[in-house]
């Protein structure tokens, strides 16, 4: 049972990783894909809500989101097949949240760009954005490293991410979907909060006990 659990997370990266390579040299492959809100809603393509999220723009897009995803999606795993959470099922609602939170993540970016036929956008991190979050929410205190070096606990680093986003997405100033990582992270903590109550309570229990 341990290993099937843990083998979804790796699933998830290897698909992203194979069909990414793929299509940096197919771009067929990208323009059948890749999330363009005119073609999803005037012309009823909606596969690409979720085939979107399994594409990247380059070697290092796709790198960032696996790498993220390496580091915690598996422990998440876990964590959902506990007692605690999912139990049996633990293996297959972590499927089901992040492959929902890939479209769910880019509802609002859809209806903000309903009739600009050359908006696209592509890669996993509306998706990986609810991975990190559903992490930070369970684990508060644990520290994560800023650039591999500084540790920073895992609640501030949320603060400064959602903080960084919201602010980026109003500004508009680059090509990047700051949207996409805003939603994606409150679709995550709505997804596990809603489904599971009680880790609210873990997750205050732990914030408190660092300020005791």
């Amino acid at each position: 049972m341990h290993i099937a659990i843990m083998n979804i997370a790796y699933i998830i990266i290897a698909l992203n990783v194979i069909i990414s390579l793929l299509a940096f040299n197919n771009r067929d492959i990208i323009s059948k894909t890749i999330f363009n809100p005119y073609q999803i809603i005037h012309r009823k393509e909606w596969w690409r809500l979720f085939s979107s999220g399994f594409i990247h723009a380059d070697f290092y897009h796709l790198l960032a989101n696996m790498l993220v995803l390496f580091f915690f999606g598996p422990t998440l795993v876990e964590q959902f097949s506990t007692e605690y959470l999912y139990g049996k099922m633990g293996s297959t609602i972590f499927a089901i949240m992040y492959i929902s939170s890939i479209a769910i993540s880019s509802i609002r970016t859809l209806y903000k760009n309903i009739n600009n036929p050359g908006y696209n956008a592509l890669g996993a991190s509306g998706a990986v954005s609810s991975v990190l979050f559903i992490y930070i929410l369970l684990f508060p205190t644990n520290l994560l490293y800023l650039y591999g070096i500084v540790p920073i606990p895992a609640i501030l680093v949320g603060i400064g991410y959602l903080y960084y986003s919201s602010k980026m997405a109003s500004k508009g100033l680059d090509n990047i979907n700051h949207d996409a990582h805003f939603d994606g992270a409150i679709y995550g903590l709505a997804f596990i909060i809603l489904s599971k109550p009680k880790t609210v309570v873990n997750f205050l229990y732990q914030i408190l006990d660092i300020i005791n």
